[in-house]
């Protein structure tokens, strides 16, 4: 999928019944895709945070590749909660290591979009690791 795609999504349009709108802060970046069009490359569980994220270049750490083995994937879900699965032991195990918890931290590989709608997510500041990964600084690291 495109980079080129995140930048086209018009916010003061509400999404079309049909389409996920998935914004990840602090970057910014906005995608909209129709709901079930999502290709699964084995990035998390299929339609979780991680997978959005890699289909459109959104860099999201993910140290063990998607399996739950570790909280480098950890966000903060900011709105859309309700559209996405509800935690399972094994995921609530991982987080209770993970650094800075909230009552909407969750593990990106695990959170899976269950239904057309608005989302928007935030990769804590602490929590990119793209100097040492050699990505892009963001702006508010610039």
């Amino acid at each position: 999928m495109s980079d080129e795609k995140t930048m086209m999504v018009d916010l003061s349009i509400p999404p079309a019944e049909e389409m996920v709108r998935v914004t990840f802060l602090p970057e910014g970046k906005t995608v909209e895709f129709a709901y079930g069009s999502l290709p699964y490359d084995h990035h998390g569980r299929p339609m979780s945070f991680l997978d959005v994220a890699e289909n459109y270049g959104i860099f999201l750490d993910h140290a063990c590749g998607g399996a739950c083995a570790c909280t480098t994937c950890h966000i903060w879900v900011k709105a859309g909660g309700d559209g996405i699965s509800e935690a399972d032991d094994e995921e609530l195990d991982r987080l209770d290591m993970a650094a800075d918890q909230q009552l909407t931290s969750r593990l990106g590989c695990q959170a899976v979009i269950t239904g057309p709608g608005t989302y928007v997510v935030e990769i804590p500041s602490w929590n990119r690791n793209y100097v040492s990964e050699g990505k892009p600084l963001t702006l508010s690291q610039s």
